[in-house]
C-alpha cells in the first residue's frame, strides 16, 4: 500500500473515526484503524464491536492495499504534522510496519493484519429515511442531556427514536429518561419513516452521530432496522447496534392535567438558580421553590455551608406552594429553552412537573420534584 494524501484531509477523516476507538481494549485489534485504498481515495474504519464508523477521504493511490495501524497514534502524529504538508504513507507487506513520511518526518507505527479487523455488517437495515441535518442535531440537542447513566436500567441508556401519530398528523420523536426527568422533542416526520421501528440508540452513539452532524450536508440518510441503525454522512457512515430492551410507557409520566401555570423569564431564573446551588450539598443540589403570587423564591440550606435566598418576579396567580428540585435539572431544562421566557406547569409539590418553550411546542420536559 501506498498514498500521498493531503494532512488537513486525513487528520478531518482520523477525526471522525478514531473517537470510537476505546482507550483501553483487551482485543488489540480494537485499538486499530483499518486502512484501505482504492483508486483515488484512502477509506478509514474503526470500530468497538458495537459501533463502526467508516470514512473516505481523496488522495493519490500509487499502489492500492489495507493494513490497520494504531488509531490514537496516528491522530496524534497527523495532527502534529505541519499545516499543509503532504502525507505518505507506505506498507509492503516485508517490513511490519506502517511509514508515514511527511517533509522530514518519518515515523514507522506497528501493524495488524487487515484480515483480522472486525466488520459490522449493514444486512437487515430495510427502513430509510432523510432527514434534514439541522432537524436531527434539533431532536438530539434537546433531549440527550437526559439520557440515563446508570447500568442497571440498561434500556434507559439510550435516546428512543419513534414515530408516533398525534392529531392525525406522523411525527418522529425523540424521548431520553433517567427516571428523575424526561426530555421529548418530535418533527413532522420525513418521508419513509411510517413503519420504521422505533429504536433505543445507545448514549454512546448519540454522542458520536451528533459530532459527525457538524460536517455533514443538508442532509443524513437514516436507516434502521430492529437489531441495527446507520447515519449515512455523505463519504461517512455510522453504523451501531441498538439497545435490545422495551423503552417504558413514557407518555403515562407525562402530566396532562397541571393547573397551576406560571411564567419567568428563563436567562433570569437560570442565573438565580445557579447562584443559589452554589451551596447546595453536592449529592442532592436540592433548591426549594416557594412559589407565591407575582414572585418565587429559591431557597437553598446546607447544614455545613449555610444558606441562600432570592426572589424572583414571576407571572402567576394561582394558590401559594412549596416544591423542590435539583438545581442540575432545572438548569438543563433551561438550557434547552430557546424562549425569552419558560412556562412551568405544577398539579402539587408530591407530582411531576411540566416543563414548556413557548416559543417551541414540539418540546415538552418533565421533572421529578424532591422533598424539601
Amino acid at each position: 500500500m501506498q498514498l500521498t494524501i493531503e494532512r488537513a484531509a486525513l487528520l478531518k477523516a482520523l477525526g471522525h473515526v478514531q473517537s470510537v476507538v476505546e482507550r483501553r481494549n483487551t482485543i488489540p485489534i480494537l485499538s486499530n484503524v483499518l486502512l484501505s485504498t482504492s483508486r483515488d481515495a484512502l477509506a478509514l474504519s474503526a470500530t468497538d464491536l458495537d459501533m463502526e464508523i467508516i470514512d473516505e477521504t481523496p488522495g493519490r493511490v500509487d499502489q492500492p492495499g489495507q493494513i490497520t495501524a494504531p488509531a490514537h497514534t496516528l491522530y496524534e502524529i497527523v495532527r502534529k504534522l505541519p499545516e499543509g504538508a503532504e502525507v505518505e504513507l507506505r506498507y509492503s507487506g516485508e517490513d511490519p510496519r506502517l511509514t508515514i513520511a511527511a517533509g522530514r518526518s518519518r515515523f514507522n507505527l506497528p501493524v495488524l493484519p487487515a484480515g483480522d479487523f472486525p466488520v459490522m455488517s449493514s444486512d437487515g437495515l430495510s427502513s430509510s429515511l432523510s432527514i434534514d441535518t439541522v432537524d436531527l442535531m434539533r431532536l438530539i440537542d434537546k433531549t440527550r442531556f437526559a439520557i440515563s447513566t446508570e447500568e442497571t436500567r440498561y434500556y434507559l441508556n439510550g435516546l428512543y427514536l419513534h414515530t408516533v401519530v398525534d392529531g392525525g398528523v406522523t411525527k418522529l420523536r425523540a424521548v431520553a429518561t433517567d427516571g428523575h426527568r424526561l426530555a421529548l422533542a418530535e418533527m413532522l416526520a420525513p418521508e419513509g419513516a411510517v413503519g420504521a421501528p422505533g429504536v433505543i440508540v445507545p448514549r454512546k452513539t448519540v454522542q458520536e452521530a451528533r459530532r459527525l452532524l457538524e460536517d455533514a450536508g443538508e442532509t443524513v440518510e437514516l436507516q434502521v432496522s430492529a437489531q441495527k441503525v446507520r447515519f449515512a454522512f455523505g463519504r461517512a457512515a455510522l453504523t451501531s447496534k441498538v439497545i435490545d430492551g422495551s423503552f417504558p410507557d413514557y407518555v403515562r409520566v407525562i402530566p396532562k392535567d397541571n393547573t397551576r401555570i406560571l411564567t419567568v423569564d428563563n436567562a433570569l431564573f437560570a442565573q438565580a438558580v445557579d447562584r443559589v446551588a452554589t451551596i447546595s450539598a453536592e449529592k442532592s443540589r436540592s433548591v426549594k421553590m416557594t412559589v407565591e403570587s407575582g414572585r418565587i423564591v429559591l431557597t437553598v440550606r446546607n447544614m455545613e455551608a449555610g444558606q441562600a435566598v432570592e426572589e424572583i418576579e414571576v407571572d402567576y396567580d394561582g394558590e401559594p406552594f412549596e416544591i423542590g428540585f435539583n438545581a442540575r435539572y432545572l438548569l438543563d431544562v433551561c438550557g434547552q429553552i430557546k424562549g425569552e421566557t419558560a412556562e412551568f406547569r405544577f398539579a402539587d409539590p408530591a407530582s411531576p412537573t411540566l416543563v414548556l418553550d413557548p416559543v417551541d411546542a414540539d418540546v415538552q420536559y418533565v421533572l421529578m420534584p424532591l422533598r424539601v
